[in-house]
């Protein structure tokens, strides 16, 4: 039987490990073999910078069990702090075989009361975030001719959530930007995959219980713990995840989803073209029965987690 691990020789850069769904991700790597750069400003849930510890608290967790980590405190929506971070990789490992994109901030307001501030801020982190550190990275992949990008979305991005219109814009421009790195990126043999993370963490206990619903409902998360995403995580980054690119995933305890994309759903024609009565009359009504309810995330998966 050979003693070889499913990422073995592999270099990952992991933002926003120093806590929650990065670092379970960062130290299921390093027990899998990888050499594993772990980024974190050390910032509070809004993005406020806070302390530098996390991160190379993380590395000494993964020295400790026999594994290879340096820690990185650079901003991942700032573009020269992501090309810093990548280029510590390369520096350290020689290469970098794949990125995981998760490093978030959160600034939940209803629409109506959000701050231009809070929107921008929350955009920044998350989708430009993403975009920095996988442009960085591209340069170094397209050279080796190989690569994968690992990107956290969201449910609230995809399916919606109450108070979070700059979470939610975020996470799903971040899925079309991932099937854009994937077609544009896979001639050199790198893809691009979303995992929307259901999992108890620092992200998720900003959620706001005022009903006993949504207190069982923050109770069923709690369960959920962030180690479950890594196993997803590390095969998208590994050699037997080679032809997964363009994808959308889920992870719910001990579920795993492919999510659907945007296709029609339904069509409406009529041969001598649409004015304002007939749109009313015929092809509104014949829409209608495909309309998407103004559902939240909570009502899609309603269903305790297994």
């Amino acid at each position: 039987m050979s003693d070889n691990k499913p990422l073995d020789d592999k270099v990952i850069l992991v933002t926003g490990a120093g806590g929650g769904i990065g670092r379970a991700i960062a130290i299921e790597a390093a027990k899998a073999g990888a050499a594993v750069v772990i980024n974190d400003i050390g910032a509070s849930l809004d993005g406020r910078r806070e302390s530098s510890a996390a991160a190379q608290d993380v590395v000494a967790e993964i020295e400790k069990i026999g594994g290879r980590a340096v820690a990185n405190g650079d901003d991942v929506s700032d573009p020269d702090g992501a090309s810093t971070m990548v280029r510590q990789a390369t520096d350290t490992y020689g290469r970098l075989d794949a990125v995981v994109n998760n490093a978030g901030i959160l600034r939940d307001g209803f629409f109506h009361k959000m701050s231009y501030q809070d929107f921008d801020a929350v955009v920044k982190v998350h989708l430009y975030g993403t975009f920095n550190v996988s442009r960085a990275a591209a340069d170094v992949m397209r050279e080796q001719g190989t690569g994968s990008l690992i990107h956290m979305t969201s449910t609230s991005g995809l399916i919606g959530n109450l108070a979070q219109a700059n979470y939610s814009a975020a996470k799903l421009g971040i899925t079309a930007l991932s099937k854009s790195m994937a077609l544009d990126l896979q001639r050199w043999n790198i893809r691009s995959n979303c995992i929307a993370p259901f999992a108890w963490s620092r992200m998720t206990s900003s959620i706001k219980v005022d009903s006993p619903e949504q207190e069982a409902r923050v109770n069923r998360m709690k369960e959920m713990r962030p180690e479950k995403i890594a196993p997803l995580a590390m095969f998208l980054a590994s050699n037997e995840g080679a032809d997964t690119t363009g994808q959308v995933f889920a992870v719910r305890n001990n579920e795993i989803f492919l999510m659907s994309q945007p296709r029609p759903l339904r069509s409406a024609h009529r041969g001598e073209g649409w004015d304002f009565d007939s749109v009313a009359q015929h092809a509104i009504p014949a829409l209608k029965p495909d309309y998407m309810p103004l559902t939240v995330s909570g009502d899609v998966f309603s269903w305790d987690p297994v």
